[in-house]
């Protein structure tokens, strides 16, 4: 199959030309964060206390799907706020506009956009861009991952006890308190440090870029890891999904380390 153009329905798409118009996009609603980062922002919550949204989590989404509604009109969208637009097309763009708005909302600058386009069920063009950082991570399929003009590599770390982990505590910890916490205090004893950044699309990049050795985390959305799993693909590495007591779990990290740390989470 030719992957640098495929078609869906009677439109073909080149992935270059996507990920070009993609980059443009992402720094700009990138550029529009920056500005409004610290300002007097109207925040609301969603499912509870923990779950929040910006008025500028909405109008970076704005932006991105005015922008894909523009471009690629046939196209199936799933956003964070706004759901799923479902059209007759093969194609289905997935976006979190701001992946860590609980760290946006506080003024903290570890924040990201992850955009990503799926061709019937593979996904075949994702970005992520870290607006405060200027760091854009990308990757088309069967083509690598890159940060910048850098190509990526996840992590040749084979033992628990020599890793850097990153995880993070679920939305919902008040109400069901040992969600995540009794896997953290169990894994926290296996591995060499843990770390936390409140962005599931930066953490998968950093996983993808071998600074941090493994990820795992509790029911995650699709728009938290569409692009970054991608680019954890194409940097060799494996991302696993699985459910465990009704929770879907999700685990990212090499071959050998991916594997391992499924056996002790399962277990």
């Amino acid at each position: 199959m030719d992957l640098k153009f495929l078609k869906g329905g009677s439109e073909i798409i080149d992935r270059e030309e996507v990920l070009k118009k993609v980059k443009n996009w992402v720094r700009e609603v990138g550029e529009l964060q920056l500005e409004k980062l610290n300002d007097n922002i109207k925040v609301r919550t969603k499912s509870n206390k923990n779950d929040l949204v910006t008025e500028v989590d909405e109008l970076s989404e704005k932006i991105l799907m005015d922008y894909i509604n523009q471009e690629y009109p046939d196209h199936s969208i799933l956003s964070e706020e706004s759901g799923i637009e479902e059209r007759d097309s093969k194609y289905k763009w997935i976006i979190d506009p701001l992946d860590g708005t609980t760290n946006y909302a506080h003024g903290f600058s570890l924040f990201a956009i992850s955009v990503a386009l799926k061709h019937k069920d593979d996904t075949i063009v994702g970005v992520v861009y870290l607006p405060s950082l200027k760091k854009l991570y990308y990757a088309l399929k069967g083509e690598g991952a890159f940060v910048g003009q850098k190509r990526l590599q996840v992590s040749t770390t084979k033992h628990l006890d020599e890793s850097l982990l990153i995880t993070d505590l679920s939305y919902y910890r008040d109400k069901d308190p040992d969600e995540n916490i009794n896997y953290f205090n169990e894994i926290i004893k296996e591995v060499r440090g843990v770390r936390k950044t409140g962005s599931a699309a930066l953490d998968l990049c950093c996983i993808a870029e071998g600074s941090l050795d493994c990820f795992w985390e509790l029911e995650l959305k699709p728009w938290d890891i569409a692009a970054g799993s991608l680019i954890i693909e194409e940097a060799g590495g494996r991302v696993i999904t699985f459910s465990k007591e009704a929770k879907l779990i999700i685990i990212a990290a090499n071959k050998i380390l991916s594997t391992t740390l499924m056996q002790k989470i399962k277990k």
